[in-house]
């Protein structure tokens, strides 16, 4: 026996042996998806926009102790924090048109730490929201309007009507189709209303508070006409801005989009002609028609914008470009520019001061929309600098409102395929390279994206299964594309859930996992407007019962 085991440990040795000097393929094993392993000859070039690194974090994040403390001091706040069962005089509703969770967490990294917070990451209450439309599991900007304004998921490209009505359809019942929403209920409810974007003021969501429309596209005329549609009898966006009783009822509206409500032949304060074929003038028609509301004022400039006298104006329009707004930082990049154009932040805080003078409140809706704009040109930089601002307009609605009274709901409407990924460094640039690949030995940025144009510039043009060495390119450029996957004329949508955060009122109603057109009930609720409006004649009795009925049993199973 002990010959047999002397052979065996033998024959043990000898096969460990004969493993280390035979060459195994890494086919032949399993591997590790997190090992850091690296080819010696690797050369490791940096972005231009890469200094020497930094450590990127507190010293203290090294202890222990540090995060036992900090994840004590989250608990009792929470703990320490009551319950606000107020209902809310006010309302204000964010959102930040394709703010995915990727693109608010890369916005802390560029306002300098990961464990920096966005104004809104304060807030006491979060919830998750899906996001699809009836007819498309990932979903535009108007489709998701009408189910967090209106309270009805609909089909891709419309707004505001029913998904049994086509897309394009010219004609169709509006009686049985069409339906009003989130401000409209406040209107009936005596409240004050507004609405505010960084894009045009026809584009899909801000039109998603006002106007219904087969085609999100038909914001003019001449698209309506270019979609065989008799512009006689389809009324486009811009023409229910102006004439609709929801749109003329606003107190403001604040957003870039001229063009859409002005003739060809007529040149706007700029020098750019309109893009209407009617003839029409629908800045002069707002103007004559509020003359006779009350106190009125157009402006189409930062300084008329913040010499307006908000204590005696009870209507204000302010139309700051021909299309969209400038990017923020084309504006602090020109000082004309910064002249004419004014910020989130100002527009969102005059809307606040006039709103506030009406006895029974307001509801105002604000939209971060050039963060989707840029996301969809994959210029990285403008997202995140447009994310930051939004968040400073934020910080100062809750800063001059109080959470006694003030519900505010911040949230975005859809995704975008941007990813944050690699393994880099704590402290390395967000918008820089994030590491170099194993396998083709080139660098890659940690900021990329599923889809878009820049698949030009991320791949060779003598071999598209080649990729560029994007060390070459300047990333301090607010316009530098960063690398995608998939060619296409314009990154597309991501159909993940989005996040959706509040403070005021109630905020505890909004925790949970829940379809988008539930939004508009909660506000409703919290805000005693539409079906909840103490003095509405319609039919809250028949929404009110079921839901009292669910109420008691759901606190019977409790038990």
């Amino acid at each position: 026996m002990a010959f047999v085991a002397r052979f065996v440990v033998c024959l043990l040795v000898v096969t460990l042996a004969a493993g280390e000097l035979i060459s195994v393929p890494d086919g032949g094993r399993e591997r590790d998806e997190h090992s850091r392993r690296r080819k010696e000859d690797t050369v490791h070039q940096k972005a231009k926009s890469q200094g020497p690194p930094v450590q990127g974090f507190d010293e203290r994040e090294r202890e222990t102790d540090y995060w036992l403390e900090q994840g004590q001091k989250t608990l009792a706040e929470k703990l320490a924090t009551p319950l606000n069962t107020n209902h809310a005089k006010n309302v204000i509703f964010f959102i930040g048109d394709g703010m995915s969770a990727q693109t608010v967490a890369a916005t802390r990294m560029y306002l300098g730490n990961e464990a920096n917070s966005l104004s809104f990451e304060h807030f006491k209450d979060i919830g998750s929201v899906r996001t699809y439309c009836v007819n498309r599991q990932v979903s535009d900007s108007s489709c998701t309007a009408s189910a967090y304004l209106a309270g009805v998921k609909i089909n891709y490209g419309m707004i505001n009507i029913a998904a049994s009505v086509p897309r394009y359809t010219c004609e169709y019942d509006r009686n049985t189709s069409d339906f009003d929403g989130l401000l409209k209920w406040a209107q009936d409810a005596g409240k004050s209303t507004g609405i505010i974007t960084t894009t045009k003021i026809t584009h899909a969501t801000p039109a998603g508070a006002y106007a219904s429309s087969a085609n999100r596209y038909w914001e003019n005329d001449v698209e309506v006409a270019s979609s065989d549609c008799d512009p006689d009898r389809v009324e486009d966006i811009a023409e229910q801005l102006v004439g609709k009783d929801v749109a003329r009822q606003f107190n403001v509206v604040l957003g870039g989009g001229r063009g859409n409500l002005l003739p060809k032949e007529t040149l706007d304060e700029e020098g750019k002609a309109g893009y209407r074929g009617d003839g029409k003038n629908l800045i002069d028609q707002w103007k004559q028609t509020h003359a006779t509301m009350g106190k009125s004022e157009y402006v189409w400039n930062r300084e008329q914008l913040l010499a307006v006298d908000v204590s005696s104006t009870d209507y204000l329009l302010g139309l700051f470009e021909s299309g969209h707004m400038k990017y923020n930082l084309e504006v602090q990049a020109s000082s004309e520019a910064a002249r004419l154009e004014p910020t989130l932040e100002e527009m969102t805080e005059t809307a606040i001061k006039l709103l506030r003078k009406n006895p029974h409140g307001y509801v105002l809706f604000v939209e971060g929309g050039l963060i989707d704009v840029a996301h969809h040109e994959t210029w990285a930089r403008l997202a995140l600098d447009e994310t930051a601002e939004y968040s400073k307009a934020i910080d100062t609605a809750r800063k001059i409102t109080s959470e006694d009274d003030t519900l505010i709901v911040v949230s975005a409407d859809h995704s975008h395929t941007m990813t944050y990924n690699g393994y880099p460094l704590r402290g390395n640039d967000i918008l820089g390279l994030g590491d170099h690949s194993e396998e083709d030995l080139l660098p890659y940025t940690t900021l990329s994206y599923a889809n878009g144009p820049s698949y030009y510039s991320t791949y060779t043009e003598e071999n598209l299964g080649v990729r560029e060495d994007v060390s070459k390119y300047d990333y301090t450029n607010p316009t530098q594309q960063y690398m995608a996957m998939v060619p296409m004329d314009a990154e597309t949508h991501g159909g993940d859930d989005v996040a959706i955060w509040v403070s005021g009122p109630m905020s505890h109603l909004f925790r949970g996992v829940y379809e988008q057109n539930t939004i508009p009930y909660i506000i409703a609720y919290v805000a005693k407007i539409g079906d909840y409006y103490n003095g509405a004649s319609s039919a809250p009795v028949f929404l009110s019962f079921p839901l009292l009925a669910v109420s008691i049993l759901l606190g019977i199973f409790r038990r």
